[in-house]
């Protein structure tokens, strides 16, 4: 009797050393799995962290498409209507010399007729100047850039024939100002390839400090700026203009 017990303990005992070997055998796959889990997590979390910023910057010289002009010029009489002879004689003047030099006459407008009489001013005058000045401004606007670079470069033609540019007292007379404006024409293939220029900086970085360059983190596309293409100029005096954008990109870093 005591045998059979022995025999039937033992079996017992062993069956539960099985069970526990199989639960000890799970749990050591359990918690490697968990490990190896744990371990990737870090060396993403790790990655997550590591990154590159970077900037591509694109360049466009172009030529403006619009140009503008606020052409001036001025007319004196002791009498109005001497005055008023002299500024029609100088506005046609100017008209026909504009329209030889290429520009339609229907992009040539009167933006402003200003008379000033110096007698009626507050103070009075010097007796022995004119007393009617009068100054009239023509607008002229063309996508005709060459004709209005051709007028501009060629403006003491009028000069000679006696029309007196400028406003009063010798007042500047602006040149003509220049301006681009296709910009949605050029921003596209720009953007992309300030992009892929910033993409190859982070390349090299990542080549030089043995990583590889994975994801984009964010970006920041910059502003699209137009400056003039020569130094010394002011953007909007020169047909010849430069477009740049610069964009900001972060890359994640791998190994």
């Amino acid at each position: 009797m005591n045998e059979k017990c022995s025999s039937c303990h033992c079996g017992r005992g062993g069956m539960k050393a099985l069970a526990l070997l199989g639960g000890l055998v799970a749990l050591a796959l359990a918690i490697g799995y968990s490990g190896e889990k744990i371990l990737s997590g870090l060396k993403n979390f790790r990655n997550y962290d590591r990154y590159v910023v970077v900037k591509g910057l694109s360049t466009r010289d172009v030529v403006a498409d619009q140009a503008t002009w606020d052409f001036n010029f001025t007319a004196t009489g002791r009498e109005l209507s001497e005055a008023q002879t002299k500024i029609d004689e100088h506005d046609k003047i100017v008209k026909d010399y504009l329209v030889s030099q290429g520009i339609d006459a229907d992009q040539i407008t009167l933006q402003r007729l200003i008379v000033n009489d110096n007698e009626a001013k507050t103070y009075g005058e010097a007796k022995d100047i004119p007393r009617y000045v009068l100054t009239e401004a023509l607008l002229v606007r063309t996508t005709n850039i060459e004709a209005m670079i051709k007028a501009s470069q060629n403006i003491t033609e009028i000069v000679r024939q006696g029309v007196v540019m400028g406003t009063p007292n010798g007042g500047w007379n602006p040149s003509p100002e220049y301006s681009f404006t296709k910009i949605n024409d050029v921003k596209p293939e720009m953007i992309a390839d300030s992009t892929k220029n910033a993409r190859i900086a982070a390349e090299q970085f990542a080549k030089d400090s043995g990583q590889v360059v994975g994801n984009i983190r964010s970006a920041n596309q910059g502003v699209l700026q137009i400056e003039a293409r020569d130094p010394g100029v002011g953007e909007s005096e020169t047909p010849y203009k430069s477009v740049r954008v610069v964009s900001t990109v972060e890359y994640y870093l791998g190994e």
